[in-house]
């Protein structure tokens, strides 16, 4: 059972679907990216708020794939970190807007 949960990322709102029991971890993310999309904002140099998406996406992705991989999985469970799933899934969002990579 997932519930929906609303949260602002940069001064926008989004209805999300989130698991039951996922809300604190839901909201931490959140806070992660709106942070690090207001950062990017904030340079000045970018605007458009697509764009602004994918460097965040890219640069929290980056700062996962320095985790050292003994803590970012369990032992016997593969793990978390999908670098080349990341770039598909935001390949897929751009659309015809481009390909990241």
């Amino acid at each position: 059972m997932s519930n929906q949960v609303e949260v602002t990322i940069m001064g926008q709102s989004y209805l999300l679907a989130c698991p039951a029991g996922g809300e604190r971890a839901l909201h931490r993310a959140v806070e992660q990216v709106d942070e690090e999309m207001c950062a990017i904002r904030d340079a000045g140099r970018i605007r458009a708020r697509e764009r602004i998406a994918v460097l965040a996406a890219l640069n929290l992705a980056y700062q996962l794939a320095q985790v050292p991989a003994a803590s970012a999985s369990t032992p016997g469970e593969p793990s978390v970190l999908d670098i080349d799933g990341l770039i598909q899934r935001i390949d897929r969002l751009l659309g015809a807007d481009g390909q990241l990579l």
